[in-house]
């Protein structure tokens, strides 16, 4: 593995892009002065971003936060510097690329999602612990709560989302939606690291509106399952 992240690091060092040692193991120079670099509403505005996105695509966030740490994209505060690691960065890719296809497929993106259900809200609370408590155990709390809760947020409202598509036969508006939630993750890290305060104004808006369309659809959801229940009893009556 060593050997086969080093010849990585080789070939886009001949492309001009420096992150790290020759050996490509030593990849947080900069992350000592990510806190220095980051104020407060930028760090805040990560933590958000980490926590919301995780809901949606956990892997794609944590690949392609460590992927732009590694580049030297994005100073990393301390405590996500781990997401640069090359073992982290290759299992979060297999899994992204799992995740890619799975997510695609019409009943089969449902399945993923409870699964990953148990596993998706923690980890955004520790994303956003990771991002903001670096030097502070009360500020690693807030980062938890804050991550956690917009993490059950974003999964919720995919969760009930997929189901409502899923109730239809075909299988684009599937693909669709699906595309859509992959550039919401870059959408997101990007807007959230360049502009941190249009991020969290945005972010405010777009999760009342989830919640209400939850709201709305999980009671789409109730109706149908009562028809499919009622046209049931009928025909075995």
């Amino acid at each position: 593995m060593e050997l086969i992240w080093q010849y990585i690091v080789e070939w886009l060092h001949s492309l001009g892009l420096q992150f790290g040692d020759r050996a490509g193991m030593d990849v947080a120079p900069v992350v000592s002065e990510a806190v220095a670099i980051m104020d407060m509403p930028s760090l805040l505005a990560l933590a958000a971003a980490l926590g919301w996105v995780s809901g949606f695509r956990l892997y794609a966030v944590v690949f392609l936060v460590g992927s732009a740490g590694a580049m030297g994209w994005i100073a990393l505060p301390t405590g996500l510097a781990v997401l640069q690691h090359p073992a982290l960065m290759t299992a979060s890719g297999i899994m992204l690329f799992i995740e890619f296809f799975a997510d695609k497929i019409p009943g089969l993106d449902s399945l993923w999602d409870m699964v990953n259900s148990v596993i998706r809200i923690p980890a955004g609370a520790a994303l956003a612990a990771a991002a903001l408590g670096a030097d502070s155990g009360t500020m690693a709390l807030v980062g938890a709560l804050l991550g956690g809760t917009l993490a059950a947020s974003s999964q919720a409202a995919k969760t009930s989302t997929r189901a409502a598509i899923n109730t239809s036969p075909e299988p684009f508006s599937n693909v669709a939606m699906s595309l859509a939630e992959d550039g919401l993750v870059v959408g997101a890290v990007w807007l959230a690291t360049n502009h941190p305060l249009v991020f969290c104004v945005l972010l405010v808006i777009t999760v009342v509106l989830m919640w209400i369309v939850t709201w709305m659809l999980i009671k789409f959801l109730r109706a149908a399952f009562r028809r499919a229940q009622s046209l049931f009893s009928s025909a075995t009556a």
